[in-house]
């Protein structure tokens, strides 16, 4: 099971980061798409599409670029050729010239084409000679940064922007510096095809198993780094250490592989965007490990400080630490989810400034969710009850299953949840039968009205005795006495308090009692009342309280009952 578990958690962590890689990638890091690119780019005619921002010459750098990166992308090398200034010896190599440069400039330049000029004539404000515009600069192989230019000729097919043939000279060098030079040269020709997201197949392909390949490492890592800080911590005498190191072994595994995948990633050579959207999902992964070890350690700290000595003795203090928990990692999880956002390059300020704005709003439509936020931190200050406490709730009893943040659930006689928001709860009366230190006996007990005074001093002291005789029983709270002469009975009060807290064995004593009550009774020779009632039928024609007139001669005389 914790196997297959791990193995879920992995797979969907997995999953995620896919799916944000390919979502956020399109969002944030979205390269240049050819079908958009030649929109902007003004038609022979003259005219120039709607959805186009601004005016692109067909002779421009920007339109020149947009030609051999979306050659380069087709894998139609030989055409992208012509964008070289390639001499006499180099024009049979062109081609592999072309897929090259390519490949060096996504790893060490990448091009953005909306920062090339529009204009035919180039920019003509960055200081280089006329008709010469720089991509960028790359490490040459001294150390010393290279300038990638493009200058504009004439050819047969018309005025293009071309790489310089100074640029076209240093192909090889830059080339031979790349890391995933064997890949190129070695690869299937389908798997170097730019894919989505202007990543090749094999990029593609290796993602997945990258991953996959860093969760195994990182788990026997984890592994080594769980049993080395257990034999550490095992050297102390606190236990909150040794809980920490269990508690934080599946962040430690997201850690570590965060770490490999890192290690890999060169191996991928992504081209700078994505390389830097992968570092951002990652340094992302990496805080939503470290919140996650964070609320662990949250529950760690609930636990050991609930387990102090000094709670021990503190009630209302002890009530409060499962409630305190869960609102720290509230806070944790609100903290994180703005780290998060603010990692992936989302405007936190913005989001802050409309939350602040729609507080207030937020706050008068949730007035009964603060009120019951507040009554559950009044219940847990004052400590009416505490979870798996037996507690009476105005019409009903039952037992505390969970202090929530917005209400509390009982448990009832009848196994039936009832769910009360806090706020009205703060104001009902409560009940608790956990806190009791005794359990009370209290019965009437009633004899017969022919019950002589002798038979009733006999009974008294039986059941005096035998309250005493309980070992349970606390001495001075026995008391037998007569209460009254009720309308059928003699009733005698008994009372008395056990210690015992457990309702279970005070049932077992009250029914051993009650049966000593009745053998007592017995043997004093009287019994036990029943409720009863006498009816006197008075003759047609006498008065009340008057006696019956006597009886006819010769008639029997009048039977009352």
């Amino acid at each position: 099971m914790i196997v297959g578990s791990r193995w879920s958690f992995t797979s969907l962590l997995t999953a995620a980061a896919l799916a944000l890689l390919a979502v956020t990638m399109q969002v944030n890091a979205q390269p240049p798409q050819p079908e958009k690119a030649a929109a902007a780019v003004v038609a022979g005619d003259g005219g120039v599409p709607e959805e186009a921002e601004e005016t692109v010459a067909r002779d421009s750098p920007r339109a020149s670029m947009m030609d051999f990166l979306s050659l380069c992308r087709a894998g139609d090398f030989e055409t992208a050729a012509a964008y070289l200034e390639l001499s006499s010896a180099q024009k049979p190599n062109g081609a592999t010239l072309a897929r090259r440069l390519k490949a060096v400039l996504d790893r060490k330049a990448w091009v953005e084409l909306e920062q090339l000029s529009p204009e035919s004539g180039g920019n003509t404000q960055d200081g280089l000679p006329a008709l010469t515009d720089e991509l960028g600069r790359i490490e040459g192989p001294e150390g010393v940064p290279e300038p990638v230019r493009i200058v504009r000729r004439r050819r047969d097919t018309g005025v293009r922007w071309v790489f310089s043939s100074a640029t076209v000279s240093r192909i090889e060098n830059w080339y031979a510096r790349l890391d995933d030079r064997w890949m190129i040269e070695h690869l299937p020709q389908p798997l170097l095809r730019t894919g989505p997201r202007e990543l090749m197949w094999w990029q593609w392909l290796a993602l997945p198993m990258m991953l996959a390949l860093s969760w195994g490492v990182a788990l026997a890592l984890s592994h080594v780094t769980a049993r080395i800080l257990g034999k550490i911590t095992a050297r102390s005498a606190t236990t909150w250490d040794d809980m920490m190191v269990e508690r934080l072994k599946r962040p430690l595994t997201l850690w570590w592989t965060i770490a490999v995948a890192y290690a890999l990633l060169p191996w991928l050579a992504l081209y700078e965007p994505a390389e830097e959207f992968v570092l951002k999902l990652m340094n992302a992964a990496f805080l939503f490990g470290f919140f996650w070890g964070l609320s662990r350690i949250v529950d760690i700290g609930a636990q050991v400080i609930f387990r102090a000595p000094w709670a021990a003795g503190r009630e209302a203090s002890r009530s409060l630490i499962s409630l305190g928990a869960r609102v720290a990692k509230v806070a944790v999880i609100a903290i994180a989810a703005v780290a998060l956002l603010s990692q992936l390059g989302y405007p936190i300020a913005s989001i802050l400034a409309g939350l602040g704005v729609g507080g207030l709003a937020v706050a008068l439509a949730a007035q009964k969710t603060v009120e019951n936020l507040f009554g559950a931190f009044s219940i847990g200050a004052d400590a009416p009850f505490r979870e798996g406490d037996f507690v009476r709730v105005d019409d009903f009893v039952g037992t505390v299953e969970q202090i929530g943040l917005r209400s509390t659930r009982f448990r009832t006689l009848d196994r039936t949840l009832i769910s009360i928001p806090n706020g009205k709860l703060a104001d009902m009366k409560l009940e608790t039968f956990a806190v009791r230190d005794r359990l009370r006996f209290f019965s009437i007990i009633g004899l017969v009205r022919s019950t002589t005074s002798e038979q009733l001093r006999a009974v008294m002291q039986s059941f005096n005795e035998l309250l005493k005789a309980q070992p349970k029983i606390v001495p001075e709270s026995a008391s037998v006495r007569l209460e009254k002469f009720g309308p059928s009975s003699l009733d005698i009060e008994v009372v008395g308090y056990f210690d015992t807290r457990d309702w279970g064995e005070f049932t077992l004593i009250r029914q051993e009692l009650l049966l000593s009550f009745m053998g007592a009774v017995e043997r004093a020779g009287t019994e036990l009342a029943l409720p009863a009632s006498t009816v006197r039928v008075v003759p047609p024609g006498s008065q009340p309280g008057q006696p019956p007139p006597p009886p006819a001669q010769g008639a029997p005389p009048s039977q009352g009952a």
